[in-house]
């Protein structure tokens, strides 16, 4: 409720402030679903299943913390709102030289997935609150920074242009898909703390982790297209406004002829 009330807050002063421009309904939309993401995956009887009982439900709430709650959080962001952080955000990204680069962040999120999947930080995580805590915090940073450069609510000075954006999301779904195929395809239990978990829903250990494999491929694969098919429309608004753009500046070189 924190978030939502400090968004509130920030929507109001830029709403007196630039109108209606930057803030549309759906940021709006995007941000409360990303905050009820989080809510589902740390307050719900989800957040007890995956650490009792269930892989496949501890992979739902993973895909929820770092994926899914990331995304709509960095929608429901504008230019507009982050207007009073963006010089502090600029310094930073000067400070940061050549890592403030998408792939630097596309490598971290890698990088803390796989690191975090290890058998022993995994297993480690559901017995020790504190490392539970630092994973779960992990997988939003990760998933936030990720989702930062390809969205950008504040301008970062290194643009992916051109098929860029394209390559960069399907790097970062695909190296988290192969994790999915890996649960799906593997012949043994990875988790110890799975395998001598309480059975329920009449699933087994191993079934219970081809279950949370396929549901890391699904929705990776879904998010995949869906930003496919929104870039693309982008792509296609940029160019018709290049257009535009060249052709007022014909116009414009014609009259004064």
């Amino acid at each position: 409720m924190g978030y939502l009330a400090i968004y509130a807050w920030r929507y109001r002063a830029a709403r007196s402030e630039s109108g209606s421009r930057g803030l549309e309904w759906w940021r709006i939309a995007c941000f409360v679903l990303g905050v009820a993401c989080l809510g589902v995956a740390l307050l719900s009887p989800l957040d007890q299943l995956g650490e009792q009982y269930l892989f496949s439900a501890y992979m739902a709430q993973h895909i929820l913390i770092g994926d899914l709650a990331p995304l709509l959080i960095v929608l429901g962001l504008s230019r507009v709102m982050m207007r009073p952080a963006t010089r502090r955000l600029t310094n930073i990204e000067k400070a940061l030289g050549p890592f403030a680069h998408p792939a630097t962040a596309l490598l971290l999120w890698i990088a803390l997935l796989y690191m975090w999947h290890i058998p022993a930080l995994y297993d480690g995580a559901l017995q020790e609150p504190a490392l539970h805590a630092l994973e779960h915090t992990s997988f939003f940073v990760g998933g936030f920074l990720l989702w930062w450069p390809l969205i950008q609510p504040v301008p970062m000075r290194r643009q992916m242009k051109g098929m860029w954006p394209f390559a960069y999301i399907t790097v970062a779904k695909v190296a988290t898909g192969l994790l999915g195929v890996f649960f799906i395809w593997s012949a043994v239990v990875v988790y110890k703390f799975y395998a001598t978990a309480p059975q329920i829903w009449s699933l087994t250990p191993l079934e219970d982790q081809k279950v949370g494999g396929a549901m890391m491929m699904a929705e990776q694969s879904i998010v995949l297209f869906t930003v496919f098919f929104i870039l693309f429309i982008r792509m296609l608004g940029q160019s018709e406004e290049e257009q535009q753009r060249v052709e007022r500046l014909e116009d414009a070189r014609e009259a004064s002829l």
